[in-house]
């Protein structure tokens, strides 16, 4: 076992032990009795009943994570790595074609694997705790189209990346890059319009108090939205969830009916008001940002060492070859990942707060922001004391109870 070995070995165990631990302190952390500032939004059971439902994710959390890890292990230490690659060259094609099924047939496998998970958590937990609606037919018919969308647009782009790897020399990490950024902001752009229906149905909301309400707040802050939508989100989930989607003129406000169902007029224009709040305070400009420049950087890393012997040795690999090299620089780079993680959802965190202040001062009463937040932690039965160890390594959104002191504090 060599260094990249050590490394890459040292990073999966320590994620994984990372996991248990965290997830231990989050179920200790379960308070028996209910924040009194929830007492208008939760009774007893439903309390209970959340801190069940934060009990049974995360048991089943270390069920998933072990066996996930424990099938890399095996597959990894069997020579697995090297046995598909050499069933891959058998055809003699191009090697661009080879990585292709290569990264394919992994992913289909690992796809295949997880979906008893997949299929647990959706039909028996969530079922249990009366969030599932969705059927059966949906459930494929959702993994068909991610299956076919991942073929159109995740398969040219990996041919180019690959292509640029094996014949741009020096620079092919830049050209590389320029290509990723262009496909991810073309993406982006049509995403709202010919990605995200083939899941969803996007009505456009009726005319009436809620709309008119809406408008005038977005005109009110100088928010030029194309449209806004209501999400048939309650075909496969009780759950309730916003958001802002798009950019340029494509910009598309979008609430889940399930939403819309659960909250007045004013909460609801409190809840866009926080998601045009993160547009008005250019969140989703610096978020792209970052991620094209992290992209230009791991890009760079991955040409260093893209052909260092030593990485193939500690997969057992006989040949070199970009496509390989790809994934296991991947699982080399995943400690600086986990760094970076844990930096970007403290960013996130106060971009957060930021957007719940930018609602509270231009709505008309901030109290509507804090009813909002507050029924929404109810209908999803979330965890109102999670783990401050939690919250640092994995919240990309403050704990509720933090959000509501300091929109409150905001004089």
């Amino acid at each position: 076992m060599n260094v990249y070995a050590i490394i890459i070995l040292i990073a999966m165990l320590g994620e994984y032990l990372l996991g248990l631990i965290t997830g231990l302190l989050n179920i200790k952390s379960l308070q028996p009795e209910l924040p009194q500032e929830f007492s208008d939004v939760y009774d007893a059971d439903k309390y209970r009943r959340s801190q069940e439902y934060t009990r049974v994710n995360t048991r089943f959390g270390f069920i998933t994570s072990t066996f996930s890890l424990v099938v890399t292990l095996v597959f990894w230490f069997a020579g697995g790595f090297n046995w598909l690659d050499q069933q891959v060259r058998v055809y003699g094609l191009h090697e661009i074609w080879n990585g292709l099924m290569y990264i394919a047939v992994l992913m289909l496998g690992r796809s295949i694997l997880s979906l008893p998970f997949s299929l647990y958590s959706t039909f028996v937990i969530e079922e249990r705790f009366g969030f599932n609606k969705t059927t059966l037919k949906t459930f494929i018919l959702d993994r068909i189209k991610g299956l076919v969308l991942g073929l159109l647009l995740g398969g040219p782009l990996l041919a180019g990346v690959l292509a640029f790897f094996l014949y741009a020399g020096n620079l092919a990490w830049l050209y590389a890059w320029i290509a990723v950024t262009l496909f991810t902001l073309a993406v982006q752009y049509i995403a709202p319009t010919w990605i995200m229906p083939l899941f969803n149905k996007f009505t456009p909301m009726e005319e009436g108090e809620l709309r008119d309400k809406i408008m005038a707040f977005a005109k009110k802050v100088g928010f030029t939205v194309k449209g806004i939508f209501v999400i048939d989100g309650s075909r496969r989930s009780a759950k309730s969830n916003a958001f802002f989607t798009g950019f340029g003129k494509n910009k598309r406000i979008a609430l889940f009916d399930t939403l819309v169902e659960k909250h007045t007029d004013e909460e609801l224009v409190a809840v866009l008001a926080h998601e045009i709040g993160h547009y008005k305070k250019k969140h989703i400009l610096q978020g792209m940002i970052i991620s094209i420049f992290h992209t230009g950087v791991v890009l760079y890393l991955l040409s260093i060492f893209l052909t260092h012997r030593g990485l193939f040795d500690a997969f057992y690999m006989q040949h070199i070859s970009v496509y390989a090299g790809l994934l296991f620089f991947g699982m080399l780079y995943s400690p600086i990942e986990m760094l970076l993680s844990i930096f970007m959802q403290m960013m996130s965190r106060n971009n957060e707060y930021e957007a719940d202040r930018f609602a509270a001062e231009n709505i008309g009463n901030k109290e509507d922001m804090v009813s909002a937040l507050k029924k929404l932690s109810a209908h999803n039965l979330s965890n109102l004391t999670p783990h401050p160890l939690t919250v640092f390594l994995k919240y990309s959104h403050p704990p509720v109870l933090q959000r509501i002191r300091a929109i409150r504090d905001r004089r």
